[in-house]
């Protein structure tokens, strides 16, 4: 049998890192992940506001026009900023299952971003931190026009896709779930996880959300 391969989106100014417990995971059932670091995000060369969106849409692109050359149909699962750029991958490569985690449709809420700030000043917890101070705001601005570029491919979603979304996501609105669910046309799935901040592949119960995407890739 034929193992699955599997491409996974990183967010904006973050990296392979957000999705390494995921992957882990499904590679210890037997799924081929590749992660790829997108143009700007290697933490080492800081070079995040020499690039633009295109070069993030591009680099995925490339990525999955390979993957699809050699194996045919894969899965795709985007994390935040990944999430918009798997929209546009999923419209034109041969995707089988799409995984949407925190998908970046409504990215700031000032009231979800004040209680996240007073959490953090509660638990003297600033992991992190410095990286929002450090993004550049030329890179920021992409960012946004990404995300007004992307909202057009969304209606155009027919794969099956698993929409997850932690409830207690300081920078993704939860309610950007309910508007992919909207949107989307193809069969799809939607889940919650109460607990879960942004980072939902880290949080101390990710095995919940490495759960649920696993069910939906073997289903």
């Amino acid at each position: 049998m034929e193992k699955r391969h599997c491409l996974m989106l990183h967010g904006f100014t973050g990296g392979p890192y957000e999705l390494t417990p995921l992957a882990a995971y499904l590679t210890e059932q037997g799924t081929v992940c590749h992660v790829p670091t997108l143009p700007g995000h290697d933490p080492e060369l800081r070079t995040l506001g020499q690039t633009n969106w295109h070069d993030w849409l591009e680099a995925a692109a490339l990525e999955a026009s390979s993957l699809t050359a050699q194996y045919g149909e894969i899965d795709l699962i985007g994390f935040s900023m990944g999430g918009l750029i798997s929209a546009y991958i999923a419209n034109r490569y041969p995707i089988r299952r799409l995984v949407l985690l925190n998908a970046a449709v409504f990215y700031f809420s000032p009231y979800r971003f004040m209680r996240e700030l007073v959490r953090r000043i509660q638990m003297d917890d600033w992991s992190n931190w410095g990286k929002v101070r450090r993004t550049p705001l030329k890179a920021t601005r992409q960012f946004i026009m990404l995300n007004k570029q992307m909202r057009p491919e969304l209606p155009m979603i027919k794969v099956p896709t698993l929409i997850a979304q932690g409830e207690q996501d300081g920078i993704i609105h939860p309610k950007s779930a309910h508007y992919l669910f909207n949107q989307l046309q193809g069969e799809k799935e939607i889940e919650f996880f109460p607990e879960a901040r942004h980072m939902i592949c880290l949080e101390p119960g990710a095995q919940a959300v490495f759960h649920s995407v696993e069910r939906f890739l073997t289903k």
